[in-house]
């Protein structure tokens, strides 16, 4: 996953405070000044979302304006998981 994390330019994971991720670790990659992608990290597994902030700075301190959720565990062995990720980046 370190690959994935650094090719899409994610942050360093850390701890939700706002609850919006059940005070797990998160990463984010900014699409644009208010669309993140989010990576959840839950365990092993991460969880995927797209999400709507005022600025990157409420980012795991207040909960998001919109959150969608996209990919449950993801793997970068999965073409889809690859192709979802990849489709915002575009």
């Amino acid at each position: 996953m370190t690959n994935v994390f650094l090719y899409f330019d994610f942050s360093s994971f850390f701890k939700d405070i706002s609850d919006a991720f059940s005070g797990n670790d998160i990463c984010y990659s900014e699409l644009n000044a208010t669309h993140f992608l989010i990576f959840e990290k839950n365990k092993e597994n991460y969880n995927l979302y797209v999400s709507k902030y005022t600025s990157k700075k409420d980012i795991g301190v207040n909960p998001p304006e919109i959150l969608e959720f996209l990919i449950e565990n993801y793997d970068k062995s999965i073409p889809e998981h690859r192709i979802a990720i990849r489709r915002y980046f575009e």
